[in-house]
């Protein structure tokens, strides 16, 4: 069982992956279906911008580790590894949510509108716990989460729409 306070000491960067993870992998999401590409396409473009972002934002969250300001020192490796490996597992494991609609048998039809549903309940999720472990409201924590994560959405959703209009001539 994870202890309280290892979960502190790591909250900042579990938070801070997964809200990013769940974000930019139903940003992905939500750009294809606004484009009405192919559930391939999907699948492939949310996988690899998944992992790379996982890793990119993990290896960013290291050297900021080792980067000292002001008067803090820099963190040696390990623990900034910590931090790292900390900002990666809260990246990919609830950024695979929105790609489960398209892993699932699922009518296709209904792929998208699940997706959307299991992101925003996850986003909601990670808030509410976000709150419960730093002592805020967690269903404001939750809704703040919420809030910030559908708006970022609906930006990919408009472009991927707009994108998709003006490649077929109809803008």
């Amino acid at each position: 069982m994870v202890s309280r306070k290892l979960l502190r000491r790591f909250l900042p960067d579990l938070v801070y992956g997964a809200n990013d993870g769940i974000v930019t992998t139903f940003a992905i999401v939500a750009g294809v279906a606004g484009a009405k590409l192919s559930v391939g396409v999907v699948l492939t473009l949310g996988f690899a911008s998944l992992l790379a972002d996982g890793f990119s934002m993990a290896t960013s969250d290291y050297l900021s580790e080792r980067t000292p300001a002001d008067d803090k020192e820099s963190r040696d490796r390990i623990v900034a590894a910590r931090h790292g490996l900390a900002t990666f597992i809260g990246f990919v494991t609830p950024g695979v949510i929105p790609l489960l609609a398209y892993l699932l048998p699922i009518e296709p039809s209904h792929q998208f509108p699940v997706a959307t549903g299991l992101t925003l309940l996850a986003l909601f999720l990670v808030g509410a716990g976000r709150g419960v472990a730093s002592q805020l409201t967690p269903w404001k924590a939750g809704a703040e989460m919420l809030v910030v994560g559908a708006l970022a959405a609906s930006v990919a959703y408009g472009v991927g729409a707009l994108g998709s209009a003006l490649a077929n001539g109809q803008v």
